[in-house]
């Protein structure tokens, strides 16, 4: 059949694909993100070039709002609080989960870029993941939660710049201190124009949002600023996904940041999955490992970097000694944002970040439900 003619059908579907493998993989214990992945992984033969465009344009919607949204949760005001508490442990996470893979990496054979991708892609942890262990484990509100979503908070704020600058340095296609200094002008000029914005502009919009709020032409308004500022900073040769960012937290100095999660969330829950079905069609199964070693070394670090920045960071932070373990052993789960910066890689190297991906989320998501009761082992220990 004209598979153009039958798009509804091929939507429909689609979508109870996506239902299917979440609910199983969910039954499992395991992120739905995973799910999707595998499911392109599954489907990339069988889908034409027609339809690797339609999800590639859905895809990209998709992770704009995912950013789009995290910068909604972002006044300036808490983005300053937050920074003043972890930033700390914030730079320390930097150091040994970037700086120290992006290092590894290069001295076991990648090239400079493809190294920069790796440290990328093994800084962040999780935030949906673990969220949503927090949630279920009924662990989100104890002092070893708030210590994780403040950290995950900073990760947050660090990995839209972060993607970025990669994807600056891959237009660029090399890397120099000018190079470098020209990226850090322009995401500087975009966050100062759009912090100007938020203070003068968007602060005075609170009555206009207050009244019109659920009136039918707020939801343009919204998705018309966060698409303005993703192609402002395309244009700029920076990533989309920094403009989004910053047009949620202008958005969100209106005030009225739950009302447009709202509005948001919905298309959001709809558009996501296909970033990772997207990322799952891109990965070339033929192309094997990169290099076995180098994938060993740096999952090992995986878990060794995320276990030394949760157990001394909570120290600082002031956690117990049985709360610094736990979150120690809650931190290795990587996931969405690993993905992104994975998908600005060539082809060759995402079979090889694909795996790790994997790997440290489902190790992450079984060492966050061991994480109790290994504190209470090595708490005991410690007493004797």
């Amino acid at each position: 059949m004209d598979r153009a003619e039958h798009l509804f059908l091929l939507g429909g579907i689609t979508f109870f694909l996506f239902f299917l493998v979440s609910y199983l993989f969910q039954r499992l214990k395991l992120p739905s993100l995973l799910a999707y992945v595998f499911l392109g992984l599954a489907l990339s033969s069988l889908l034409t070039g027609y339809e690797l465009t339609i999800v590639d344009g859905i895809a990209r919607l998709g992770i704009l709002l995912l950013f789009f949204l995290l910068g909604l949760h972002f006044p300036l005001a808490r983005l300053m609080n937050i920074s003043r508490r972890v930033w700390r442990v914030g730079v320390m996470d930097i150091v040994l989960n970037f700086g120290v893979s992006f290092g590894l990496a290069y001295l076991l054979g990648f090239d400079l870029i493809a190294a920069l991708i790796i440290g990328g892609v093994a800084y962040a942890t999780s935030s949906s993941i673990t969220l949503k262990m927090l949630e279920d484990s009924k662990r989100l509100k104890s002092p070893e939660g708030e210590f994780k979503m403040a950290l995950l908070v900073f990760e947050d704020l660090a990995a839209p710049v972060m993607v970025s600058f990669l994807a600056g340095i891959i237009v660029m296609g090399q890397i120099t201190p000018q190079a470098v200094l020209v990226i850090f002008v322009k995401v500087v000029l975009l966050t100062v124009v759009s912090i100007l914005i938020a203070l003068y502009g968007f602060r005075r919009l609170d009555l206009f949002a207050s009244r019109y709020m659920f009136k039918d032409f707020m939801p343009l308004f919204a998705f018309a600023v966060g698409l303005i500022f993703a192609g402002i900073a395309e244009a700029l040769d920076l990533s989309k996904l920094l403009g989004a960012f910053l047009a949620g937290v202008m958005l969100s100095e209106i005030g009225a940041s739950k009302e447009f999660t709202k509005i948001i969330t919905p298309v959001k829950d709809i558009t996501l999955p296909f970033f990772f079905i997207w990322f799952g069609t891109s990965i070339t199964l033929g192309t094997g490992i990169t290099s076995p070693l180098a994938l060993v070394v740096l999952l090992a670090w995986a878990l060794a970097g995320k276990m030394i920045v949760g157990y001394l960071g909570g120290r600082m932070y002031g956690l117990s000694l049985k709360g610094s373990i736990r979150a120690a052993f809650s931190l290795n789960q990587r996931g969405e944002f690993s993905v992104v910066i994975a998908a600005l890689a060539e082809p060759v190297l995402r079979f090889f970040l694909g795996i790790y991906v994997v790997v440290t989320a489902i190790s992450g998501v079984y060492l966050f439900g061991w994480a109790p009761r290994i504190a209470d082992r090595l708490g005991r220990r410690k007493v004797k």
